[in-house]
């Protein structure tokens, strides 16, 4: 099937981003405890724990809230389950893209926690966001592999 290329920049844009959303909260669906937050690298890196950092990775560059320790996005707590923290992902990308279909120009600054320098462009975020989130994505491929053999999108 041919995908649609012959959209504006914001749809396709957030086209793919939604793609890679959606490619690592499926990812965490299913996986085992406890391996879903243990970690599978030297890092610490968990895949519960990479899924609860992205949304507090779009909360920031959509909604402009600042995490009081980015280190502690990476490690989910003993609450944190699969389905609480896939479903304040994407209660979270929801309100996101609420903020993106909103913005009337993509030129325009994104909303952003109060930092020193320049407030980068909504394009800008945008683009980031789909770097970030495919980023995570393939480290979630690998993580998940480790975990329980599952491979494919």
């Amino acid at each position: 099937m041919r995908k649609n290329t012959d959209t504006d920049e914001r749809a396709t844009l957030l086209g793919i981003l939604e793609q890679l959303r959606s490619s690592i909260a499926d990812k965490v669906a299913g996986a085992p405890e406890p391996q879903v937050r243990t970690a599978g690298v030297p890092s610490g890196t968990s895949l519960l724990g990479l899924l609860k950092h992205l949304a507090y990775v779009e909360r920031f560059y959509f909604l402009g809230e600042e995490p009081v320790d980015w280190q502690a996005t990476m490690r989910p707590g003993t609450e944190d389950s699969v389905d609480s923290v896939r479903a304040d992902y994407r209660k979270t990308v929801e309100r996101a893209n609420q903020v993106i279909r909103a913005c009337p120009d993509l030129t325009l600054p994104a909303p952003r926690a109060p930092r020193r320098g320049p407030v980068p462009s909504m394009r800008w975020v945008l683009v980031h966001m789909i770097e970030e989130t495919g980023r995570h994505a393939g480290h979630a491929d690998i993580l998940r592999e480790l975990i329980d053999g599952s491979t494919g999108r």
